[in-house]
């Protein structure tokens, strides 16, 4: 498999290293001619993870975006979700043919109200069986300093995700393989909202003792909504592997696509989202919050786009329609975070 990357954050900087340590020469999508250069000369990405450093002879590094992909098997679309229809808008519409999609994004497109798979699908007839996704829990300052971590891939063939998970493999990262498409893709997102929800607690001086229990009602409310969504295979304290692999039958929701993703991205102080929300909890407005960060909160955009969503779905969601209140109503803080007391178990 030829492997190319769109997105030069730190997260694409993450799967690349993955990739690379492996062996693999890969095709690399950067806007910036600047920031190639700068690559080129020091082996490793000026802007993230600059701790990373990789073997140029296994970099294809370029400006080009169609280059990258006439060029590559796989793409791995790894762009913030608010620019994913700025990036893909000028290409042709059959580019895709012949591609496998693997989705490394954890947010909803927010022109669209979608997730990726289904603008790829109507904007460039890329079908479900070749669309995959890519999700944690694995921040990407952890597989920079390699700490051992877990990727879960998903997809509905069965034979081309684990194939594809493989190339992944390593002494630091151990992959999974589930079918439940919609389920992680939706769960990376919901996991943002809350996250975004724990640091607004932790902002406001919550303790440990509170955000626990928060957090145990957000991933009920995220079970819920998937529940609701259709997403019924979703079980708890039941799992089934296939023999010699790591492919489960049924999806556990404890496991770590789901909630492991969720209690990292809430405590973590690597959790940009969390963050965020400290700020937004401290009495940052959402604008300056915006500026002092250097790295997209990718649960900003996700929380409206969710609640409008779930205007379809009507899940009961306490929390996460409280987030969006916060953050785009301009409800007080303290005073959402006062609501939400009363609606906790």
């Amino acid at each position: 498999m030829k492997f190319g990357i769109i997105g030069s954050g730190s997260w694409g900087t993450a799967l690349a290293k993955i990739l690379t340590d492996n062996g693999h020469h890969i095709n690399w999508w950067n806007r910036s001619e600047t920031a190639i250069e700068q690559f080129k000369k020091r082996s490793h990405n000026p802007q993230y993870l600059s701790s990373a450093r990789f073997d140029m002879n296994l970099l294809n590094l370029t400006s080009d975006v169609n280059e990258v992909i006439q060029q590559s098997d796989v793409l791995i679309i790894v762009v913030p979700s608010a620019y994913i229809v700025e990036v893909l808008s000028t290409l042709r519409k059959d580019i895709f043919t012949g591609k496998k999609i693997l989705s490394a994004i954890k947010g909803i497109l927010p022109e669209e109200n979608v997730l990726l798979n289904d603008y790829l699908s109507q904007n460039f007839n890329v079908a479900i069986s070749d669309y995959f996704a890519v999700l944690g829990p694995c921040h990407a300052e952890e597989v920079a300093a390699e700490k051992l971590s877990y990727l879960t891939f998903s997809g509905i063939d069965e034979v081309t995700t684990t194939a594809i998970a493989h190339n992944f493999k390593s002494s630091y990262l151990r992959t999974v393989v589930n079918k439940d498409i919609y389920g992680v893709q939706y769960a990376a997102v919901l996991k943002n909202i809350y996250a975004l929800g724990a640091g607004i607690a932790h902002g406001l001086d919550y303790g440990d003792n509170f955000l626990s229990v928060l957090i145990a009602n957000s991933a009920d409310e995220m079970a819920g909504f998937l529940r609701k969504a259709g997403i019924i295979n979703a079980e708890v304290g039941y799992i089934e592997h296939k023999k010699n692999t790591h492919n489960q039958v049924h999806n556990n929701y404890a496991a770590s696509v789901y909630m492991g993703d969720l209690l990292v991205t809430c405590y973590s102080l690597y959790s940009r989202n969390r963050t965020f929300g400290t700020m937004i909890g401290k009495g940052y407005s959402v604008k300056n919050a915006q500026l002092e960060m250097s790295m997209v909160a990718e649960g900003y955009n996700a929380s409206k786009c969710m609640f409008h969503i779930n205007n379809t779905i009507n899940a009961d969601m306490p929390i996460a329609e409280m987030v969006f209140k916060i953050l785009w109503q301009n409800e007080s803080a303290k005073t959402g975070f006062k609501t939400i007391e009363e609606s906790l178990i």
